[in-house]
């Protein structure tokens, strides 16, 4: 049994995959409070954007760039694109489903705990297929009980994340939501990856770089830029966009206008500025 390096880079990766998992988090929670207030296509706009941005982002990112830190003395590590695609897709209509369920549907105790289990499941199957997307010199084993216990964690990271969804209101309170589903999506990689093991096989150096798949830095340079650009294009979208308080406050008024314009074209009402609340006073 090869010893197992899950920092090979230092506090590098999994320092970097922490800031992804949140920024993901983050920009996901802003894009899913406005799924709340809007309606029709705009709606499921809004619910596609955050599962992208938690799913594909904040889960999925953070874990391909932890597994870059992931090594063995004289094993070489490459990545099956189809599995290594499949993944990201996993991870992003999983969440995509779990944030429809608790959005659209019953927002009951029992249904977030459903939407939970299912958006976990989904999560742990992205760990693990990504995982098998591993092409190495060697044979991967896993211990179950870590197994078991990162599926657990996913499951619980996911209702968390839903039930933060549809709770969180506030900026500081929504950092502080981002925060925490970091490091519950990273406690669930790294919980998954220490139950691992790797059996190197023998062979020249030739039958080593005949390995198929993508290197590490074959993936890792076009995500860094396909995270860029989507971050910052969300991000300045996020911004530009109304808030759910926003939205709530400019209802508020527009209702008050109404009020008030029906209330001079029956010709009986004068309004007093100085009045609690916009009274008027009848005639």
């Amino acid at each position: 049994m090869q010893e197992i390096q899950h920092f090979s880079y230092g506090f590098v990766t999994p320092g970097l995959a922490y800031l992804v998992s949140f920024v993901g988090s983050l920009l996901g929670l802003a894009a899913t409070s406005r799924a709340r207030t809007g309606e029709g296509a705009i709606r499921w706009v809004w619910l596609g954007v955050g599962a992208i941005s938690i799913g594909f982002t904040g889960i999925w990112a953070m874990h391909f760039i932890a597994m870059v830190g992931f090594g063995a003395p004289g094993v070489s590590i490459r990545y099956d694109m189809l599995l290594t695609v499949l993944s990201a897709l996993l991870a992003t209509a999983f969440v995509g489903v779990g944030l429809t369920m608790v959005t659209l549907l019953d927002q009951s105790a029992k249904s977030l705990l459903l939407a939970g289990t299912i958006t976990g499941l989904g999560v742990a199957g992205m760990h693990y297929t990504g995982v098998a997307s591993m092409r190495l010199n060697g044979h991967l084993t896993h211990d179950y009980v870590f197994v078991a216990v990162a599926v657990v964690i996913a499951v619980v990271a996911a209702t968390a994340a839903l039930w933060a969804i549809l709770n969180v209101r506030g900026k500081l309170a929504t950092v502080g939501a981002a925060l925490v589903m970091g490091v519950a999506v990273s406690s669930m990689h790294y919980v998954g990856m220490l139950g691992m093991g790797v059996e190197a096989h023998t062979g020249t150096t030739a039958a080593l770089t005949a390995l198929d798949g993508a290197g590490a830095s074959d993936v890792f340079v076009p995500l860094s830029v396909a995270l860029t650009v989507f971050s910052v294009l969300l991000a300045l979208v996020v911004i530009l966009s109304p808030s759910a308080e926003e939205v709530a406050e400019e209802q508020r008024v527009t209702a008050e206008l109404n009020r008030l314009t029906s209330a001079a074209l029956d010709g009986d009402a004068s309004f007093s500025p100085g009045a609690s609340g916009g009274r008027h006073e009848r005639r």
